[in-house]
């Protein structure tokens, strides 16, 4: 897909030609509400619950959106169809939803510059490259946790899906130092687990799948897929706060996040989880099954197998 469709501020334009002002507020003090939605077999999953949060997510930034609900899943749609024309049936798209304030005041004041004062809104997409999650597949995740703690919910509140992360850059910058294919694993300021920078983070204990309370982490959509699937399967699942002790001694560990669905992690800080005789334990399994027959398609081979 040499020159796919975006969607930016009201039209279908080849990528080539969707561009943002530099005195963008989303370049600028990185003022930028996302979403991201997956495809399977070229259908969106649950578009709708990433639509709505994107709708929470601006009415609590106060950054405008276009349209109602229903007319943006409509674009999404079109947009989705636009570009899967030129993909092989087994190819898969991510769709990307952004939302900026649109030109910052303070830089176009002093420019003295006249342009379009309204809000950027842009849809795009981009294929999955299933092969840059191979690894979490082959030898479990790594998760590693940095001296940058998590920005506590009194500064940002974690609900919101947005952009604002240079706290993460320099916080995956020393992860890498540590482990080059590390996963930030965040701590909020009294050492609790929080999430890493691209999923949530859940652990296995006495059976249960237990999660960081929405408190201080983002309400995944992902992670009520797999609340979901506990509840069908009746695996216990919880949401309490955890530290990394607990981590440690779980008997399982794993991420859940939009691109991959589940992955299991198999060290934190370089210590192993669980016995260490496989890549994903029973419940990670049963998960990963159960995901698969709700999409008809195996997620694990997905990943294996892919480009």
């Amino acid at each position: 897909m040499d020159d796919p469709f975006v969607y930016i501020n009201g039209n279908f334009v080849p990528a080539s030609q969707a561009h943002i002002a530099i005195y963008d507020a989303g370049l600028v003090i990185g003022a930028t509400i996302a979403e991201m939605t997956r495809t399977f077999r070229h259908q969106p999953f649950r578009l709708e619950e990433h639509i709505a949060r994107l709708f929470r997510s601006s009415r609590y930034t106060r950054i405008p959106l276009p349209g109602t609900r229903e007319e943006l899943i409509r674009i999404s749609l079109e947009l989705l169809d636009r570009n899967f024309k030129e993909l092989e049936s087994r190819q898969e798209l991510g769709l990307i939803h952004f939302a900026t304030p649109g030109p910052f005041v303070g830089y176009v004041g002093s420019a003295g510059v006249a342009v379009r004062s309204e809000p950027t809104f842009c849809i795009h997409t981009f294929p999955l490259r299933f092969s840059s999650f191979r690894h979490y597949f082959e030898q479990g995740a790594h998760v590693v946790t940095p001296s940058i703690r998590h920005i506590p919910p009194q500064c940002v509140d974690s609900k919101i899906k947005h952009r604002s992360r240079m706290h993460q850059w320099l916080a995956d910058q020393e992860v890498r130092q540590v482990d080059p294919k590390g996963i930030t694993l965040w701590l909020d300021l009294n050492g609790n687990v929080t999430e890493t920078s691209g999923s949530n983070f859940v652990i296995v204990r006495n059976g249960a799948v237990v999660a960081p309370p929405f408190r201080n982490t983002l309400p995944g959509i992902s992670l009520l897929t797999v609340q979901e699937l506990c509840s069908k399967l009746r695996i216990p699942f919880e949401q309490t706060d955890f530290q990394v002790y607990d981590v440690m001694n779980a008997s399982e560990a794993m991420l859940t996040s939009t691109p991959y669905c589940l992955a299991p992690v198999t060290r934190i800080n370089g210590a192993r989880i669980g016995t260490g005789e496989e890549v994903g334990g029973p419940v990670f399994r049963r998960l990963a099954l159960a995901w698969s027959e709700l999409v008809g398609l195996n997620i694990l081979d997905q990943c294996l197998a892919g480009e």
